[in-house]
């Protein structure tokens, strides 16, 4: 089984729009309603400023402004380190009023709770799903340390089996999608691959193109640049079929690993105990976001498709994740102590 088959983007592109609308007519309060638009709201993501996560953040933190959720756009922090779950943590422990969102892939809160004996905090009593925003596919690259001849996975297991000192791979972090893949990979073909984790894409890119590193599982679209620059070579992206942004790259499953299928998503998150109304108002604006031309266009440059929904979606896709993740990372033997 692979985790792709469990979350169908399309279908959620297809009943987003409509189960978002519905959301509207939801009774709000007379405290929400005095209380919104807001004059500022926070968000958080757990990853360096320039990748998906920042991307995801930003572009649809602009297109709050002057919507019923708050009067201004958003404004984005970056909280990296301990693996994404320093902002986690901060937007656990923010106040309950709508002002504060977490964006995250969905790692943080499907695979964590197999990988850590004592997380900090627990994904479904301590957050209120607000809407998925965008879905990507991880890819496998190669930089200059890997030689220009490694045009295929297959290629590149035969160069790491030769050079098993220089056989490593980054991720943004440890215990993340990315990762696992990775580790997936390896163990399948029996060939080692040592895992080095990063705070995010972009310090592991900068190290594969600077030749540091041999190559790097992270979400295709922190590549493109670099990849159409000829920096790094795309060996395979993860989904069940090519990516649009790079059509010339094959998936795992052309490649002849047809266990290394996976899309993921980024999330919008509240804390616990935040106002049902307000929650409706946030995704109602977020809905309305993913829909602007301009951030579609935006987000395609980094390889990111607008989703949208309920938060009942949301809910009920993150239950479907951390089930079914459960198995595989039970049978890579990751824990955090590890």
């Amino acid at each position: 089984m692979t985790t792709s088959s469990l979350f169908n983007r399309r279908h959620v592109l297809q009943t987003g729009s409509a189960l978002a609308a519905a959301s509207l007519l939801q009774p709000f309060s007379a405290l929400a309603q005095s209380a919104m638009p807001f004059e500022q709201i926070k968000i958080i993501n757990g990853y360096t400023a320039g990748g998906t996560a920042d991307a995801t953040s930003r572009r649809v933190g602009d297109k709050l402004a002057g919507t019923a959720y708050t009067k201004n756009g958003g404004v984005v922090e970056n909280k990296t380190g301990a693996s994404g779950r320093i902002a986690v943590e901060a937007v656990k422990n923010a106040a309950p009023d709508g002002t504060t969102l977490l964006l995250t892939p969905y790692s943080m809160m499907c695979l964590y709770p197999h990988i850590y004996a004592k997380l900090s905090y627990d994904p479904v009593k301590d957050f209120v799903p607000v809407v998925i925003a965008s879905a990507l596919t991880h890819g496998l690259a190669v930089g200059p340390m890997v030689p220009a001849s490694v045009k295929t996975v297959k290629d590149y297991l035969v160069w790491a089996k030769a050079n098993p000192k220089d056989a490593s791979y980054g991720s943004p972090a440890a215990g993340s999608t990315p990762h696992f893949l990775g580790a997936l990979l390896s163990l399948n073909t029996g060939i080692e691959l040592k895992h080095i984790p990063y705070r995010g894409s972009v310090p592991g890119i900068a190290d594969l193109v600077g030749g540091q590193l041999a190559s790097m599982v992270t979400p295709h679209g922190d590549f493109l640049a670099n990849h159409k620059a000829g920096k790094i070579r795309i060996l395979a992206t993860s989904g069940r079929t090519r990516s649009p942004f790079v059509p010339e790259v094959p998936t795992f499953i052309e490649s002849g690993f047809p266990d290394l299928v996976v899309d993921e998503w980024f999330g919008f998150y509240a804390p616990a105990k935040t106002p049902a109304n307000v929650v409706a108002v946030a995704n109602a604006a977020i809905n309305q976001a993913l829909k602007e031309k301009s951030v579609i266009d935006s987000l395609a440059v980094q390889g990111l498709l607008p989703v949208g929904g309920t938060s009942e979606e949301m809910g009920r896709q993150q239950k479907i994740l951390t089930d079914a993740w459960a198995p595989l990372i039970k049978r890579i033997g990751f824990t955090a102590e590890s």
